[in-house]
């Protein structure tokens, strides 16, 4: 008998703990009890639905045909809020912008299978679709300029030029070396040692990880301050109330948006960013890879490696900047100018 129950408590136990880890199917939008559709899609390779987002000048009078890749908990609305203090700048270049929800994020479906590659393929067709031309530039910011990365290395003869903001830096990366992606690991919060070891070795556990009680989750879900420099504390009021009447970021839900950034930024990935070749061997475009000294989410040490071992790749360091000084207009401003200094 006591053999019995105790079968049954440990099927039990494996039947609970099968479910705690897996998540909630997502609620698409556009379905019965999915969120509502408000911006254009469009249908993408595999059936999925990419929502997308148009500003700054017209494609007809545009010298510069941009694709701008919105960071963690964020949407497409994101990034055009950060054109629109620099209109300026905007009109002085003639800049043409197009934002999108990366899959899983605000109004675009999620997709199980995403990877690096298929991110950058996922921009490709955007731009086809939106008829940018055979070259355009891409710009991401922190886990959006991660999937910069993949761009380079999948759709390198589509770009006119990149840039990269603050991108997020994954540690298991084989191109670093292992004392100086340690120490930048362990520099990190407590509790992101561990919410980021589950995202890379388990990543099936990470749905689990990050709703539990008994230990904290990633610091970026919970929205730690303890990740935020003196002037991201400062910056922070000012986002907020320009993102208080806007659609949510994980309407759908937040393993295929939140979690998935975890499980893809921190996983193994399928290239190593550092064996990356130039993709503009004569100069006929650039690559910009900007970054905070003060930065407690992306360490500036690791960014430098990088730029040490990519020596085409420009790279501006803004003193006293945290993670956000995007939102300062004047730091997006001379962003946006730097690729087009010189240039006709």
């Amino acid at each position: 008998m006591l053999k019995e129950v105790t079968v049954i408590l440990f099927l039990g136990l494996a039947v609970w703990a099968y479910q705690a880890t897996q998540p909630p199917p997502p609620k698409i939008c556009g379905t019965l009890d999915g969120p509502p559709i408000t911006a254009p899609r469009m249908k993408l390779r595999d059936g999925r639905h990419l929502s997308y987002m148009e500003h700054g000048v017209s494609k007809e009078t545009a010298k510069a045909k941009i694709i701008l890749v919105h960071g963690f908990a964020s949407t497409k609305h994101d990034m055009m809020s950060m054109t629109e203090p620099v209109l300026d700048v905007v009109e002085e270049l003639r800049l043409y912008f197009v934002s999108f929800d990366r899959p899983g994020y605000g109004e675009s479906d999620p997709d199980p299978r995403r990877t690096p590659r298929s991110l950058a393929l996922d921009i490709e067709e955007l731009a086809d679709h939106l008829g940018l031309g055979y070259k355009f530039y891409v710009v991401g910011f922190s886990m959006g300029g991660q999937v910069v990365w993949g761009c380079l290395k999948y759709i390198p003869h589509r770009l006119s030029g990149a840039t990269l903001i603050a991108p997020v830096v994954n540690y298991w990366w084989p191109g670093f070396p292992a004392n100086l992606s340690a120490e930048a690991y362990y520099r990190q919060i407590r509790q992101d040692h561990w919410a980021l070891y589950v995202a890379h070795h388990t990543p099936w556990l990470t749905y689990w990880w990050n709703t539990q009680k008994w230990f904290p989750a990633s610091a970026a879900i919970s929205m730690k301050t303890d990740i935020l420099s003196r002037q991201d504390l400062e910056i922070l009021p000012m986002m907020a109330e320009k993102r208080s009447n806007r659609p949510q970021a994980t309407l759908q839900g937040v393993f295929e948006s939140l979690h998935r950034d975890l499980m893809i930024g921190f996983g193994k990935w399928e290239f190593d960013p550092m064996d990356l070749e130039n993709p503009f061997p004569n100069n006929e475009g650039s690559v910009h890879l900007w970054q905070g000294d003060e930065d407690i989410m992306v360490p500036s040490s690791l960014q430098r490696y990088i730029a040490q071992r990519l020596p085409w790749i420009d790279y501006h360091e803004v003193p006293g900047a945290g993670h956000l000084f995007t939102a300062i207009p004047q730091n997006f401003g001379q962003i946006l100018k730097v690729p087009f200094l010189g240039r006709d």
